[in-house]
C-alpha cells in the first residue's frame, strides 16, 4: 500500500483529524497504516509488551504515555517482537531507546524522542480506549495513516 499523508489530506480533508508535529520517525518503515489499537499507560510498558507480543495483523499501536520523557516505552526487542508479529507500526507519546537498531527494523516507528532509561514493570495500563494527544483523538478500530510528513486518522480506510 502506498499513499502519502499530503495526498490523502488534499483528497479527504473534511474527514479526517491531522497530528500536531509532535513526533519522529525512528522505524525501519517510514511509511505505514493499519487500523488503531490503543494503550495507555504512564512509565510502565507492560502493557505495551503483552501488546506487541501477540498477533497485530497490520494493525498500528498507538500508546498514550502521556508525553513523559523519563522512560522509555518501546526498545529494541519489543519493535524486534512487532515486526514479528505483524504490526504496522508504533506511534509513542513519549519515548523510545535503542533508536539505530529500530531503524533496522522492518516497523514504523513513531515517538517524540528518546530516554535511555528502561520503565518499570507494575502491569499499569488500559488498552483499547479513546486516547487524545497532538490534537487527535485515537479511536480503536479508526484508520492510521504515518509517512515523512506526519499522522493522519480517519474512521474509514482511505486506501480502500
Amino acid at each position: 500500500m502506498q499513499f502519502k499523508t499530503a495526498d490523502l489530506c488534499d483528497e479527504h480533508e473534511n474527514s479526517i483529524a491531522i497530528a500536531q508535529p509532535l513526533f519522529r520517525d525512528y522505524g525501519g518503515k517510514i511509511s505505514f497504516c493499519g487500523k488503531i489499537s490503543t494503550i495507555k499507560c504512564h512509565e510502565d510498558n507492560s502493557r505495551v509488551r503483552e501488546a506487541l507480543k501477540s498477533p497485530g495483523d497490520g494493525q498500528v499501536l498507538v500508546v498514550d504515555g502521556g508525553g513523559s520523557t523519563r522512560r522509555a516505552l518501546v526498545g529494541d526487542l519489543l519493535a524486534h517482537a512487532g515486526a514479528e508479529n505483524h504490526w504496522a507500526g508504533i506511534v509513542v507519546y513519549g519515548c523510545i531507546r535503542d533508536s539505530e537498531v529500530i531503524a533496522t527494523i522492518n516497523i514504523g516507528c513513531k515517538a517524540i524522542a528518546t530516554m535511555p532509561l528502561k520503565t518499570d514493570k507494575k502491569g499499569i495500563g488500559e488498552n483499547d480506549l479513546v486516547v487524545q494527544f497532538a490534537d487527535v483523538d485515537f479511536i480503536p478500530g479508526h484508520f492510521l495513516y504515518a509517512d515523512e510528513d506526519g499522522i493522519i486518522v480517519s474512521a474509514k480506510d482511505l486506501l480502500a
